[in-house]
C-alpha cells in the first residue's frame, strides 16, 4: 500500500497572542532602557555589584524583546509579561540603591517623621538646616520660603520604622519606591492579562515616575493607594451594596487623601461618577446611600490616620495640610504663568491665575455631572486641566498621576457609563441639542479663561531700572543699586531677585532703601546677593531682575544683563 498524505490534526492549538499585545510588551520593555545607563554609570564607579546587576537587566530585556515577538502561546506571552515586570522593579530598587538621598520634598517627610518620633510638633515648625547646599528652597511672595512640612502625615508616619538604619532622606525615599513597587504590582495584577506590560511602561519605564520616587515626593504614596481605587471604579456599590472590596476602595481612597493633597481634587469626580452610575441602576435614594457609605469609609479612614495630630497640634495641623493652597508660591511651572514669567514684564493680576484655576475645576465638574456619560472614562484626567491654570503649573501634578489614567482608560470604558444618570434639561435633549450642549460647555469654560487672559494681561506695577553696579571682579557683582517707580495705586513691599533661566533663585536682601514704596513714588534701592556675590554668566545669557509683592501678588521684571557686567 501506499500510504497517503498526512491529514492535519482535527483538534486546533491554543491561537496565538494577538500582534497589538506582542507590540505591548514590546513597548514596555524598551521603556525600561530609558535612563538606565545614566544609572549603571553611577553605581560602576561606587556599586559594582549594583553596576552587574543592571547589565544582567539588560540581558533580561534583550531576551525580553526577543521572546516577545516569537512565542506562540498566550501563556507564553504572560510570562514574558511578568518578566518584563520583575526586570522593571530590579531596575528601579537598583537606581534607588545608588541615588536614594532624595529632594527637599524627601527630607522634609523624613525630618516630619523624626520629630513624630521624638513626641515633637511636626506642623508649622522651620527647618531651616534642611536647606541650602544644593537642596532646593521654596520662596514666597512675601520674601521668605517654605521651610515647613506642607502634606497630611501618612508618608512620614511610614517612615518612622525606617529611621535607624536611614539617613538622609533615605527613610522617606525608600517609601515612596517601596510604595512605587507595590502600586506598579497591584495595578499590573488587576489589569486583564493583555494590558499588563502597559501598567509596567507607565509606572517603571521612561524613569518618569522612579525618579519622583527617589526623589521622596509623598504623591507616589497617594499614587498607590488610588490605584484600586481607579481599576473598575464604576462598578463600586454595585447592586446598592459596597462589600468587602467597595470598603477597601473607599480605605485607600481616605489613606490616600492622607498622603498627600492630589487626591483630593480626583475625589469629588470619582463620588460624582459613582452616583450617576448607581443612581441609572438603582435610583436616586439607593444611590445616594451609596455614596454616603463610601464617603464615611474614605472620612474614617483619613480621620484615623490624622487624628494624632487633631488632638496635640490641631491648628497648625490645619494649616499645615492647607498649606500648598495657602503659601503664596512665587509663580512656577510649564502652564498659563509662563505668559507673565518670560514672555511680558509681568502683572498685578497674579491672583487672578488662582481665581482661574479653581474656576476651571468646578467648571469641569459641572461639565462631569452634566454629560457624565461622554465624560465618565476622563474622570481621572479632567482634575489635572486645573493646575494648568495655577500659579503652581508644574509638569509634576500631570505626570504624577498618569498610571492612573490607564487604568481607568482599560478598566472603564464608555460601555460602563452608558446608563449613568444625567440631569435631563430640555434644551440639552431637544432636537438643537448639539448647538445647546456647546453653549453650554462655553458658558461653564469661560469664566476660568477669562479669569486666565485678565491675569495674563496684567501690567507689571512697578519700573525697575539698573544705575549702578559694585563688582569685586568683572565676572561677579556684590551690590546693584535700582531705581524702582510704583505706578500702583497701592503701597507695595517688592522683594528683589536675579534669575537666569527657568526657576527662581534666592532673594536678595535689601540694604538701603524703603521696605514698602508708597504709590505712585519712586526710590533708591541697594541690594545684595544672598552670598555676597552673584556670578555673571556668559555674554548672550538672559538675566532678569524680578521683583514679587505679596498684598496683592504682583509679579515685575525687566533684562538687566548689560547693566550688571563691567564695561570699560
Amino acid at each position: 500500500m501506499v500510504p497517503g498524505p498526512r491529514t492535519q490534526s482535527a483538534v486546533a492549538g491554543p491561537p496565538p497572542p494577538v500582534q497589538w499585545h506582542r507590540v505591548l510588551t514590546l513597548l514596555a520593555d524598551i521603556s525600561l532602557l530609558i535612563g538606565t545607563r545614566a544609572v549603571w554609570a553611577t553605581a560602576a564607579g561606587h556599586r559594582p555589584t549594583v553596576a552587574v546587576v543592571i547589565s544582567a537587566c539588560y540581558a533580561s530585556v534583550l531576551a525580553c524583546g526577543v521572546l516577545a515577538l516569537v512565542v506562540r502561546r498566550e501563556r507564553s506571552l504572560a510570562r514574558v509579561d511578568l518578566c518584563v515586570l520583575l526586570t522593571g522593579v530590579t531596575l528601579a530598587l537598583c537606581a534607588w540603591t545608588v541615588l536614594h538621598h532624595g529632594s527637599d520634598e524627601a527630607l522634609l517627610t523624613t525630618q516630619a517623621a523624626r520629630e513624630v518620633a521624638a513626641g515633637h510638633p511636626v506642623y508649622g515648625q522651620a527647618w531651616p538646616w534642611l536647606f541650602g547646599h544644593g537642596v532646593a528652597l521654596t520662596p514666597t511672595v512675601t520674601g521668605g520660603y517654605d521651610l515647613t512640612y506642607g502634606y497630611p502625615p501618612l508618608a512620614p508616619l511610614l517612615s518612622v520604622p525606617l529611621l535607624w538604619p536611614g539617613h538622609g532622606g533615605a527613610p522617606a525615599t525608600a517609601v515612596s519606591t517601596g510604595a512605587l513597587v507595590a502600586g506598579t504590582v497591584v495595578l499590573w495584577r488587576m489589569l486583564p492579562a493583555p494590558w499588563r506590560s502597559a501598567a509596567t511602561m507607565v509606572c517603571l519605564g521612561f524613569g518618569m515616575l522612579p525618579s519622583y520616587a527617589r526623589l521622596g515626593y509623598p504623591a507616589i504614596v497617594a499614587l498607590a493607594l488610588l490605584v484600586p481605587v481607579v481599576v473598575r471604579w464604576p462598578r463600586t456599590g454595585a447592586g446598592g451594596r459596597l462589600g468587602a472590596a467597595g470598603l477597601a476602595r473607599a480605605a485607600c481612597l481616605g489613606a490616600a487623601c492622607a498622603a498627600q493633597q492630589l487626591p483630593w481634587f480626583l475625589a469629588p469626580f470619582l463620588l460624582a461618577g459613582i452616583y450617576a452610575v448607581r443612581r441609572g441602576e438603582l435610583g436616586g435614594r439607593a444611590a445616594a446611600l451609596v455614596v454616603l457609605r463610601f464617603t464615611g469609609a474614605a472620612a474614617t479612614v483619613w480621620l484615623l490616620v490624622n487624628t494624632y495630630f487633631v488632638v496635640s497640634e490641631p491648628g497648625p495641623w490645619l494649616t499645615g495640610i492647607a498649606l500648598p493652597l495657602t503659601q503664596g508660591a512665587v509663580l512656577h511651572g510649564q502652564g498659563v504663568v509662563d505668559i507673565s514669567l518670560y514672555l511680558t514684564d509681568g502683572s498685578d493680576r497674579l491672583d487672578w491665575y488662582s481665581s482661574a484655576s479653581l474656576l476651571l475645576l468646578g467648571g469641569l465638574l459641572v461639565l462631569f455631572v452634566l454629560f457624565v456619560r461622554r465624560l465618565g472614562p476622563a474622570a481621572t484626567v479632567l482634575p489635572w486641566c486645573a493646575f494648568y491654570l495655577a500659579t503652581r503649573s508644574q509638569d509634576g501634578y500631570y505626570l504624577l498621576m498618569t498610571p492612573l489614567w490607564l487604568a481607568a482608560a482599560v478598566t472603564a470604558p464608555a460601555s460602563a457609563f452608558a446608563g449613568a444618570w444625567q440631569p435631563r434639561a430640555r434644551p440639552l435633549s431637544g432636537p438643537r441639542r448639539r448647538p445647546a450642549r456647546v453653549a453650554l460647555t462655553v458658558l461653564l469654560l469661560m469664566p476660568a479663561l477669562v479669569g486666565a487672559a485678565v491675569a495674563a494681561t496684567g501690567a507689571p506695577p512697578l519700573r525697575m531700572r539698573v544705575i549702578g553696579a559694585r563688582h569685586l571682579t568683572p565676572a561677579a557683582v556684590s551690590r546693584l543699586t535700582l531705581q524702582v517707580t510704583n505706578t500702583d495705586a497701592m503701597a507695595l513691599t517688592p522683594h528683589f531677585t536675579l534669575t537666569m533661566g527657568q526657576g527662581m533663585d534666592p532673594y536678595w536682601r535689601i540694604v538701603r532703601g524703603p521696605r514698602t514704596l508708597p504709590a505712585h513714588t519712586t526710590a533708591r534701592y541697594e541690594i545684595r546677593p544672598p552670598e555676597g556675590r552673584f556670578t555673571v554668566p556668559r555674554p548672550g545669557a538672559r538675566i532678569r531682575l524680578r521683583a514679587f509683592t505679596a498684598s496683592p501678588q504682583t509679579l515685575s521684571s525687566t533684562d538687566v544683563q548689560q547693566a550688571v557686567r563691567r564695561t570699560g
